[in-house]
């Protein structure tokens, strides 16, 4: 088992007990990222207002760092980071699919497979074909003028993720709006010592470990 899917089925529970969903685990050698919201409601959109707080990335930080020293499935030294998924969100499970309907996704699908990009809206995931049917707004790039449903199979799906609109982009040359500043879904870093540093977004935590 890998490291991402050891570390889910440990934490996966736990988290729960916060009335936190645990979305994803990322490893790439050198720092572990636990990817958690709040649970949702069936329905319920998601935007730049209603996700995950600081103080319950906070707490799913408390409460994960004593069971990875426990349980040990990152051998050596490594930085854990947890935070929130932000409004545009990767798709990797069943449950992200379905959590997702009804919003805008941008599905690239493997070389061998046409259309290569589709963008629109999840209309429905069929769990036993395991496929997902999209509104083909734009494909491979190109605005359709009248939009249709497109049935894409999830084993050839690349790459998927939520689309959020953000709006025009500023004309080139533009002036910035003032007490304009770089988006971000992350939260305030949180270290072992517990000193809060809020000029970052991210919840996470510097682990030394014994090699031995």
């Amino acid at each position: 088992m890998s490291i991402p899917d050891t570390v889910t089925e440990l934490l996966e529970p736990v988290v729960a007990t916060l009335d936190v969903e645990l979305l994803d685990v990322e490893w790439n050698g050198n720092s572990l990222r636990v990817v958690v919201d709040r649970v949702r409601a069936d329905g319920e959109a998601v935007d730049k207002t209603n996700g995950i707080t600081t103080q319950q990335l906070a707490d799913v930080n408390r409460l994960i760092s004593p069971i990875l020293d426990q349980h040990d499935p990152v051998p050596g030294r490594y930085t854990l980071e947890v935070s929130s998924p932000g409004v545009e969100r990767k798709l990797t499970k069943l449950e992200h699919y379905r959590r997702a309907i009804g919003e805008n996704v941008v599905v690239k699908l493997m070389p061998r497979f046409e259309p290569r990009r589709v963008k629109g809206e999840l209309l429905a995931l069929d769990d036993a074909a395991n496929t997902i049917e999209v509104v083909g707004a734009e494909i491979d790039g190109i605005d359709q003028a009248d939009p249709s449903p497109v049935t894409l199979d999830l084993g050839s799906v690349q790459t998927a993720r939520t689309s959020f609109d953000w709006g025009p982009a500023p004309k080139p040359g533009s002036p910035k709006p003032k007490g304009a500043k770089k988006k971000s879904a992350q939260t305030d870093t949180v270290r072992d010592d517990r000193e809060a540093q809020p000029s970052t977004k991210q919840a996470q935590l510097n682990r030394d470990k014994d090699p031995s």
